[in-house]
């Protein structure tokens, strides 16, 4: 299985790729729950980070974009401490450092968080937008309630200037969707 953690959603992005005489499915859920708990309490965990897993057997891959490179580490201390993780795959990378990214994240998180069509997402806990920067290329990963609002974020992060704006967010229907097939 793999999954995508991002604010208070656990995106399933694929199925168990784990043998029935390994694992049951059971196990694996809670293995993912506890991955996701593992990296949404961590307190420097922010809306700049994205961080995605795949679970076969006990063995964990972690992937995904990071600001600073401690949190990797922490990320991965968190994540091997969890009963049931024999080994794991650290593949997290590290955004390179520059003036021209952190101020275009906070102007696209300010354009997308300060819009009264997302205050309700600015008010969670574990906000579900996450906004990659990467070298003046913006990609915005989570999951939003529908179409409109993926649009709207999309645009609302196009005005700013990036060599290029992705949005891989997924609609809450999308993410039925994929819980459903497995």
């Amino acid at each position: 299985m793999i999954a995508r953690i991002l604010g208070a959603s656990f995106l399933l992005l694929a199925v168990f790729a784990v043998p029935a005489w390994a694992q049951d499915e059971r196990k694996g859920d809670e293995i993912f729950k506890d991955v996701s708990n593992a990296v949404l309490t961590y307190p420097q965990f922010t809306i700049f980070d994205d961080v995605s897993a795949a679970v076969e057997g006990g063995v964990i891959t972690l992937q995904g974009r990071v600001t600073m490179p401690f949190k990797r580490n922490d990320i991965e201390k968190r994540v091997g401490k969890i009963a049931g993780i024999t080994r794991v795959n650290n593949r997290i990378g590290v955004l390179p450092v520059s003036g021209f990214d952190d101020d275009l994240r906070y102007a696209v998180a300010r354009a997308i968080y300060g819009s009264s069509a997302f205050w309700q997402y600015a008010s969670m806990s574990n906000p579900p937008i996450h906004i990659i920067v990467e070298r003046g290329r913006v990609t915005l990963t989570g999951v939003v309630a529908s179409e409109v609002d993926r649009m709207l974020a999309r645009s609302l992060a196009s005005t700013f200037g990036a060599f290029s704006v992705t949005s891989e967010l997924k609609t809450d229907a999308e993410v039925q969707t994929l819980v459903d097939r497995r």
